[in-house]
């Protein structure tokens, strides 16, 4: 079984999406991050940067085995599970490629343009306008990859977990006239988000409320 510690975030869904695409068996730990609990002693001791997805598998060869950032999460179920990372070297590397590309830009871009745009305690003009233009060029990178293409690397696999979840949130905001530049992306995004796995993950974890 595996322990799944999460958050309604697009880093989280990335890893939900995964355990329910693969089926493995999982269980999911809410962790509140509106109210801290990424910073309670217990929290840090499996992630000591204090940030969800963590997850714990029980059925690792040696013990139970913590893996935390959700990048080597889906690296670490993929090989578990042996799907959606190919073995062949270049279609492999197609892949953890646009996971990188989601990583280190797009997921960390729309990140700062989300909280400049809706958390900051004040408004300022420049960061938004910086973190906004580079989300939507970054966007429009994965729009120039998905022309004649139905996946990011290749079939259908991690790096289209991972993005997902991003531009999903990215699209509820989104004007109209960026989406209709973008014709590439909306169509992945539509294709990605009808897989059943998908709609199950994008619910992970349930409001503690609804659930109890």
């Amino acid at each position: 079984m595996i322990d799944f510690y999460t958050w309604s975030t697009p880093n989280g869904r990335k890893i939900s999406i995964m355990l329910e695409e693969t089926e493995l068996p999982y269980r999911t730990i809410p962790v509140d991050i509106a109210n801290g609990e990424q910073f309670q002693p217990a929290f840090l001791a499996l992630n000591p940067n204090g940030r969800i997805p963590v997850i714990v598998d029980g059925d690792a060869a040696g013990g139970p085995y913590a893996v935390i950032e959700s990048g080597a999460i889906l690296i670490y179920l993929a090989e578990k599970a042996g799907r959606f990372l190919p073995r062949d070297v270049r279609a492999r590397s197609d892949v953890l490629q646009w996971l990188m590309f989601q990583m280190g830009g797009l997921g960390p871009m729309l990140g700062q343009a989300g909280f400049f745009l809706t958390q900051a305690p004040e408004r300022i003009p420049y960061a938004i306008e910086r973190y906004v233009r580079e989300s939507i060029r970054l966007l429009g990178v994965l729009n120039t990859r998905l022309a004649g293409r139905d996946f990011l690397g290749g079939d259908y696999s991690i790096a289209d977990m991972a993005t997902y979840p991003w531009v999903a949130a990215a699209w509820e905001r989104g004007g109209a006239d960026t989406k209709a530049a973008m014709p590439n992306l909306g169509r992945w995004l539509a294709h990605v988000g009808e897989r059943p796995a998908v709609r199950r993950g994008m619910t992970v974890p349930l409001d503690r409320a609804s659930a109890a």
